[in-house]
């Protein structure tokens, strides 16, 4: 009779170990949760890194798109350009 309380404690003890212990099954589970978090977030920056590839080849070889960007981002005007200035 005592060795039935025992395994059974034994047992009950075990299955706490094998859930909650470290790499039991939660360990494991927020593990995967993690990875896919991580495995997202990689395919951001990829992504994010191909719109910057594209962005370095057009300012390049891209006459158009480089006077696109100097005039908005840099406010730069070409010769014969009326510029326009209002009082605040």
């Amino acid at each position: 009779m005592k060795i039935g309380r025992y395994l059974t404690l034994f047992v009950f003890l075990m299955g706490l170990l094998i859930t909650f212990g470290n790499r039991g099954l939660l360990d494991n589970y927020m593990m995967e949760k993690r990875l896919s978090s991580l495995k997202e977030e990689n395919q951001e920056i990829m992504r994010e890194n191909n719109r910057l590839k594209n962005t370095v080849v057009l300012l390049r070889g891209d006459l158009s798109y480089m006077e696109t960007v100097a005039r908005n981002e840099l406010g730069m005007v070409k010769e014969g350009d009326r510029v326009y200035q209002f009082a605040r």
